[in-house]
């Protein structure tokens, strides 16, 4: 979900290295462990946690102030409207849009405004940290214990829940230099289906070399119980392999990858050289769920959250 652009994948459509590591998470499964495990497929360097946030506190509590900026209103100062994606809530920092719950898990969940079907309020936050890189010769992996928002039907309508990374480049100018600056979409969902979209965004902002406004995407994947159970989705920037790669993963599982030899030298550097920022957000309406039956109705349900466990990040040594 980044800045300009319908998202047909942030959508926007929607919408890693030689390690899949995490543990998988059953469908019980409520905490991710706190030392990542590589799997038996890695023949690199050892992960190392870069950054990292539970969501330990108080229930009603906002999350830390210092690892968490609330994104609020209905874009970017300076930048597009709507998010550029058309989606209709406005974006709070009330806790009863964005709070911790007690037991270990920040939720997010949007509420029915009044005045409206159409008027709905929501939270949206971004990490502080916008340094989150692969080094050259390195990796960095970006990955979230999260419960997508127990909805379906019809009372599922318009929702849009979203973890995502944004270049670092896009902060300074409200976005308004997306998706040249890069956009890594690590799991999306729209209208309580059972399924995730990965994206990354690139290029320029109508067609070109990614497609857009659409991205390079995963198209729609089916994802099994990850309304009712927390799951574990990921990206891996490898940048030890050559071409260059990026990979997303569900429950330690790559699910879709795209390599540097997709796109032009000069796109894919502007697109991934540099940093990122983590954002977590729940949309109400857009470009996205549009063709998936649409907006809001009368008959959606206000209130069910998208619940994160976890959120780290984690890297690799660089060459040299």
């Amino acid at each position: 979900m980044g800045q300009p652009k319908p998202r047909s994948g942030r959508r926007r459509t929607a919408g890693a290295l030689v390690v899949a590591l995490v543990m998988t998470l059953s469908a019980c499964t409520d905490r991710t462990p706190d030392v990542p495990q590589p799997s038996s497929a890695s023949t690199g360097p050892a992960w190392r946690l870069v950054w990292s946030d539970d969501f330990d506190g108080a229930a009603g509590s906002l999350p830390s102030g210092k690892d968490w900026l609330l994104s609020t209103g209905i874009g970017y100062p300076g930048g597009a409207r709507q998010w550029g994606t058309g989606e209709v809530e406005t974006m709070t920092g009330d806790a009863a849009n964005v709070h911790l719950d007690g037991a270990g898990h920040l939720a997010i969940l949007p509420l029915r405004a009044g005045g409206g079907v159409g008027r709905w309020t929501s939270g949206r936050v971004e990490t502080r940290r916008t340094d989150f890189a692969a080094a050259a010769g390195g990796a960095v992996r970006i990955e979230a214990s999260l419960r997508m928002p127990d909805v379906t039907g019809a009372q599922a309508a318009g929702y849009w829940a979203a973890f995502w990374a944004l270049g670092a480049p896009a902060r300074p100018v409200g976005a308004t230099n997306w998706p040249h600056i890069g956009e890594w979409d690590i799991m999306e969902n729209v209208n309580g289906r059972d399924s995730v979209w990965h994206t990354l965004h690139c290029g320029t902002p109508v067609g070109g070399p990614c497609q857009e406004t659409t991205g390079l995407g995963s198209g729609e994947l089916p994802c099994s119980g990850c309304r009712a159970a927390f799951h574990t989705y990921a990206i891996e920037f490898d940048r030890s392999v050559s071409p260059e790669e990026l990979r997303w993963y569900v429950d330690g599982r790559n699910t879709f990858t795209v390599r540097a030899d997709r796109v032009d030298p000069a796109t894919w550097s502007a697109a991934n050289h540099h940093g990122f920022f983590v954002i977590l957000n729940v949309a109400m309406g857009g470009s996205f769920p549009a063709p998936f039956g649409g907006g809001p109705t009368p008959a959606t349900k206000p209130g069910v959250p998208m619940l994160v466990d976890r959120v780290a990040v984690l890297s690799t040594p660089g060459a040299g």
